[in-house]
């Protein structure tokens, strides 16, 4: 091709550029969730319909493929209605027959801080759509963009639009405790896919604690055996094959949480001899709270002073590791109680030659931490560990180069507090991001009820009340008051949903979609292009979203009336409600 030929088209494309200026998405007639980081129109916002025999071509990868072919079946056969029919012309001309995936390093592993970019492009007049992304789980990011385009019977698809998208932060999780009360293989399965429906990437998986011990190890049988609520309430090697599996096909990393040594009443059944304060009463009438043995009922922390103790729970921490093989292992340490150490002589005795509880920490944490770091992980604790008010360790014994903290407490005085002592940090403040608060107390026989009808309720008996509503959990800024270095510490956020008051029954409601709120607040943020808080905006997108959800077997709980959806803007107010 001559020259000429070639000046003559590069000028045909820059006419183009300002005779069809690119529309920005604000205010658009159909949006995605989480809301992408950049979603431009190239030409007046339309759809187009999706051929019969539309297809998704892509490279071959072991966890790619099978969700390229889920989400092929979901787009084909889903036929989804919205709760309000995009405004968007239908041209039935060119019906859109292809999605054409690339990956620029298609061998990249899911781990903390993979690359999860996409660029999709859905052009218009043509039937070919491209999906770019520069590694296969920024491709799972921008194939769920896609499924959030495609609406009715027959389908269809937006049209004439480019997005670029990439997440702010790179860790964004759910916590799920499946000790206090059990959840089957499937209520986790249900969870991990909605999860990646939200662009949400790590399942934290807090699998034992005093409650019961549901893992089954090869290596410690007697654990689960005699810790568990019963064989039916195991979770076998199988089983968490399933979900690492399931986890790695939906672009969610798993991340096993073992507590210890506090949280750990349930390993006294198999081994009395290791475990302090087993099955006393938690609280015992009449005591202030400071003599308490345990946060609440159940009992029991591991022994550092028994040299059995490290033979147990090296094993644990081994086999954990060989079932779940991402970088990060979550050792717990949080909620050391003094009651439950004191209340054992051979503690009692170390007390007395001058020690203290913190060193008992410290000793425990020198025979496990290095261990932990020889399997090739990275250790992730509770801030407790070296904030706790009573029990904490000198922090030279973990440094910030082989250790992420999680904090909990406190909100954004305890993060810049972690953050400014040099260590990467994930954020589950209880004051926003705790999903079981507001339900009260599940405590029987509490006095705190016995009272006048008038009196002052507080937090309703809840300790961490009131519920966090999803406005709450989208407004949280997880980097409020650090300066931009501090900042760059925070890998992102969790929430988490402990499970006193939940089971398998109030699972899906329990977290969707107030996790969806926190997903977008970490994917894209809380706020527009002018810098303003986009609550309208969020509201109408995440009715649209639940819906969604609930029509892919979600049971997402509603957060309006379907009149306010019906009658745009009549529910909002300009004036605060509280």
């Amino acid at each position: 091709m001559s020259t000429n030929i070639f000046s003559t088209i590069f000028i045909f494309q820059i006419l183009l550029t300002f005779i069809i200026p690119s529309t920005s998405a604000v205010g658009s007639p159909i949006n995605i969730w989480p809301k992408p980081r950049s979603f431009t129109w190239t030409t007046t916002p339309h759809a187009t319909l999706l051929s019969p025999s539309f297809t998704i071509t892509s490279p071959s990868h072991p966890y790619l493929t099978p969700s390229v072919n889920r989400y092929h079946s979901q787009i084909q056969t889903t036929q989804y209605k919205p709760l309000l029919i995009p405004p968007l012309n239908l041209t039935t001309s060119f019906p859109l027959q292809t999605l054409t995936i690339t990956i620029t390093d298609i061998t990249a592993p899911l781990s903390h801080g993979v690359n999860e970019s996409y660029t999709l492009t859905i052009p218009s007049n043509t039937t070919a759509a491209t999906l770019a992304a520069a590694t296969p789980w920024g491709v799972m990011r921008g194939l769920e963009s896609f499924s959030q385009l495609v609406w009715g019977n027959p389908a269809r698809v937006a049209a004439g639009l480019v997005i670029t998208d990439w997440p702010m932060f790179e860790h964004r999780g759910v916590l799920l405790d499946t000790s206090r009360n059990y959840f089957g293989v499937e209520d986790l399965l249900r969870l991990i896919g909605a999860m990646s429906a939200n662009k949400l990437n790590v399942f934290h998986w807090h699998i034992t604690d005093s409650q019961s011990f549901p893992l089954v190890l090869k290596s410690e049988p007697e654990l689960a055996a005699t810790g568990s609520y019963g064989p039916d309430m195991q979770y076998s090697a199988e089983d968490v094959k399933r979900v690492v599996e399931f986890g790695l096909e939906h672009g969610v990393r798993i991340i096993p949480e073992i507590d210890m040594p506090g949280h750990t009443g349930s390993w006294a059944e198999a081994y009395p001899e290791i475990v302090a304060c087993a099955n006393m009463f938690w609280w015992p009438a009449g005591a202030p709270w400071e003599e308490r043995l345990a946060a609440e009922p159940g009992t029991g922390h591991l022994n550092p002073l028994i040299p059995k103790t490290y033979d147990v729970v090296k094993n644990v921490v081994k086999e954990t590791t060989t079932l779940f093989p991402d970088s990060f292992y979550h050792g717990g340490a949080d909620e050391v109680v003094p009651g439950c150490w004191k209340a054992d002589p051979t503690i009692q005795k170390y007390l007395a030659s001058n020690g203290t509880l913190s060193q008992v920490l410290e000793i425990f944490i020198n025979n496990t931490n290095p261990y932990i770091l020889s399997l090739n992980r990275t250790a992730v604790y509770w801030e407790d560990v070296i904030l706790d008010s009573e029990i904490k360790i000198n922090p030279s014994i973990l440094p910030p180069e082989t250790t992420v903290m999680q904090t909990w407490n406190g909100g954004p005085n305890n993060t810049k507090r972690l953050v400014s002592a040099g260590y990467r940090t994930i954020v589950s403040s209880s004051d926003f991001y705790y999903l079981d608060c507001g339900h009260g107390d599940f405590t029987g026989n509490n006095s705190a009820y016995d009272q006048h009808p008038d009196f002052e309720q507080k937090k309703g008996g809840s300790w961490c009340g009131p519920f966090k509503s999803w406005q709450l959990i989208y407004n949280y800024d997880i980097t409020f008051g650090l300066t931009e270095e501090e900042a760059k510490l925070v890998l992102g956020g969790e929430v988490a949903l402990w499970s006193e008051q939940s089971d398998s029954r109030v699972l899906d409601s329990r977290i969707w979609p107030r996790a969806s709120a926190m997903g977008e607040a970490l994917w894209s943020g809380n706020r527009d292009e002018t810098g303003k808080k986009r609550y309208v905006d969020a509201t109408d997108r995440l009715n649209e979203w639940v819906n969604r959800m609930v029509s892919r077997g979600v049971k997402a709980e509603p957060i309006q009336p379907l009149w306010c959806i019906r009658n745009p803007g009549m529910c909002n107010t300009y004036n605060p409600i509280f």
